[in-house]
């Protein structure tokens, strides 16, 4: 087996279950570290490679049986334990993600590595939407920064045949509902996720407002992770932010905005009422990984079979559609 294949499929499993973020960064390190390489038989073999930096005890051993030619434990100990992709028809009909997020702002890896596992999985389309600049503990992106990485996603797209990296952002809801970035910027963007992140436990009828004030602006395509809760994992549970659903539905309708079906089994939102609140409205739905690292992307058929389960008609999921349909809906 390839080597770093190997190191890269182990790093892809262990984000895919949450795992520690330390350890899927220290095999994603050693894949880096081989990528220049072309004598890395000849390096295992004499103890070079043993002293190179990002070459671990553990990943040197992964490298060793790869390169004897087999599949290393450390991988088949992975796949047996791994949860099998949730299957659903809906999943089959996915063509991308319009939320992910690289180590611009709080990602764990590089634009193209995002990028490169996307078309992997088979996406035609990724959106970028690292966070704005309010959002300091996640390194948001200021006007200055978004522009430069706008530069690096053209730049990558120069690479791609049948894939498009697409330009967003995941801009923050200020309090008083207005966006968090510059109306120039966002206007340069293709897609734009806006979502809540700071004074989750607001008051309901100011919540409720602030919400509609984003869904309002013209730049608001996505309503993302619409209630800030959490149910599970290591960030501990968040009990859902309070507002009118049925108002800030309504407008979404009104507005054109779809809002998200967050595939990370942490959030699981909306919680299902407010989907079935949704599915009322007549909401456009947009079924997101919300992805922080590559192995993240994969979650996304957890979202994708809870839209199924509510019965969400495939043509409301804009992540359905082809990318110039999506592009010429986010645009108007």
């Amino acid at each position: 087996m390839d080597a770093r294949a190997a190191l890269d499929e182990i790093a892809f499993l262990l984000e895919r279950e949450l795992s520690s973020t330390y350890k899927s960064k220290a095999f994603r390190a050693a894949s880096a570290a081989l990528a220049p390489l072309d004598d890395v038989p000849e390096r295992l073999a004499d103890g070079r490679l043993k002293a190179l930096k990002g070459i671990g005890g553990t990943t040197l051993e992964v490298i060793r049986q790869a390169v004897e030619g087999g599949v290393p434990d450390y991988l088949v100990d992975l796949r047996a334990r791994a949860a099998p992709p949730v299957a659903s028809a809906l999943m089959e009909q996915l063509r991308g993600d319009l939320h992910s997020h690289s180590d611009w702002s709080d990602g764990t890896t590089s634009i193209e590595s995002m990028a490169d596992t996307a078309r992997w999985l088979g996406h035609e389309y990724l959106v970028l939407t690292d966070h704005s600049p309010r959002l300091r503990v996640a390194n948001g992106l200021t006007a200055e920064r978004l522009r430069k990485q706008l530069d690096v996603v053209d730049e990558l797209n120069k690479g791609y045949d049948g894939f498009r990296l697409l330009r967003g952002i995941e801009v923050d809801i200020l309090d008083d509902g207005a966006l968090d970035q510059t109306s120039a910027m966002l206007d340069r963007l293709d897609v734009v996720v806006a979502s809540v992140h700071s004074k989750l436990k607001m008051e309901s009828h100011e919540m409720t407002e602030r919400m509609l004030g984003a869904v309002a602006d013209p730049h608001t395509n996505v309503l993302g992770h619409c209630t800030g809760r959490l149910v599970s994992g290591e960030r501990g549970t968040r009990p859902p932010s309070q507002f009118d659903a049925k108002a800030v539905f309504a407008a979404c309708v009104r507005e054109n905005v779809a809002v998200e079906i967050n595939s990370r089994p942490e959030r699981r939102d909306p919680p299902g009422p407010l989907v079935e609140l949704a599915i009322q409205a007549g909401c456009l739905f947009s079924i997101d990984s919300d992805a922080h690292a590559p192995g993240h992307l994969g979650l996304i058929d957890y979202g994708a079979a809870r839209a199924e389960e509510h019965g969400i008609p495939a043509d409301r999921i804009v992540t359905t559609w082809p990318v110039e349909r999506l592009l010429e809906w986010a645009a108007g």
